[in-house]
């Protein structure tokens, strides 16, 4: 199957694959990448105010030749530079070079000041308005979609967070929530698993289903988030990886291939922290040494 659109609340849709900005820096390269993204069969370009390439990104697509309906923007309110949310938007659209972006999303909720509810006022407004088609958040938890469905008028249409399978059990009660009320989710950082944390217990079934398919970890990684009904968000600078990313849609994760993920996910992540812990636990005894030897070294009676 291929990457196909997802219906949002608001009756809109949204491409269920975007290419990322997110790290691209700015100049030349991001425009590059963007444009060598649309030329593959990205549709859907996601950009952020913090990523300071949003101008770059808008040349890509002013330059790709597409109508304006058939590329699906997000772009991301920030806080940058301590702009509201009215301003920040209309800087946004002069970067992009548009009148309108698909999808803006308050990029944090410590940015939503001061608190959730009238900052989302502000983005309702500019749906009204007409400068953006939907709106939504990111890294939100339960319990701010919480306070700021309490207040809304009109619900988030998406939810962007960190997914993949050693987040999972984490992010699954967010993804939950959301589902019942209608906020389809959107993961970024899905090959964190091979790209930052090889060696895991996830390496093993990602070897063994990748294997089967005749497809590569990275597309099992994406065909999983997709099999979790969430729009993928990911990037990459090789034009290879982003045609074999578009194919990863045509590869159906079975039932026990998803549990295999999952599970092995969860052991990740036990195991992580566990590391995390333990790496505290040596850590502050040294420190505490440290600190005493410096002190008793200094003359000083710490006792």
């Amino acid at each position: 199957m291929p990457w196909d659109t997802i219906k949002l609340n608001d009756g809109r849709s949204i491409p269920s694959i975007a290419f990322g900005t997110w790290k691209l820096g700015n100049g030349q390269g991001p425009t590059d990448q963007v444009d060598q993204a649309i030329s593959v069969g990205f549709s859907h370009v996601d950009t952020a105010q913090a990523y300071r390439n949003e101008a770059e990104a808008g040349v890509a697509i002013r330059e790709s030749g597409l109508a304006r309906e058939n590329i699906f923007i997000t772009t991301k309110y920030s806080g940058l530079d301590g702009l509201d949310i009215p301003t920040s938007i209309n800087n946004s659209l002069k970067n992009l070079g548009v009148t309108y972006v698909d999808l803006y999303l308050i990029h944090h909720p410590r940015l939503a000041v001061p608190d959730i509810p009238t900052a989302w006022k502000q983005m309702e407004e500019l749906k009204e308005k007409g400068l953006v088609k939907s709106i939504g958040v990111s890294n939100f938890g339960v319990v701010e979609l919480g306070v700021l469905l309490a207040s809304a008028k009109i619900k988030p249409a998406a939810h962007q967070i960190m997914l993949h399978p050693y987040v999972y059990a984490t992010q699954k009660p967010i993804m939950e929530y959301g589902a019942k009320h209608g906020i389809v989710t959107e993961g970024y950082s899905p090959l964190i698993p091979i790209t930052q944390l090889p060696g895991g217990p996830l390496d093993e079934p990602l070897k063994t289903i990748a294997k089967r398919l005749s497809a590569t970890s990275d597309q099992v990684l994406l065909a999983w988030v997709k099999a979790k009904g969430a729009v993928v968000v990911t990037t990459s600078s090789k034009r290879y990886r982003l045609e074999g990313y578009l194919r990863a849609a045509d590869f159906a994760l079975t039932a026990d291939d998803i549990s295999a993920l999952d599970e092995a996910g969860e052991r990740g992540a036990r195991s992580f922290t566990a590391r995390k812990y333990l790496r505290r636990l040596i850590v502050l005894p040294l420190s505490a040494a440290v600190a005493i030897g410096l002190c008793s070294y200094m003359g000083l009676d710490v006792f």
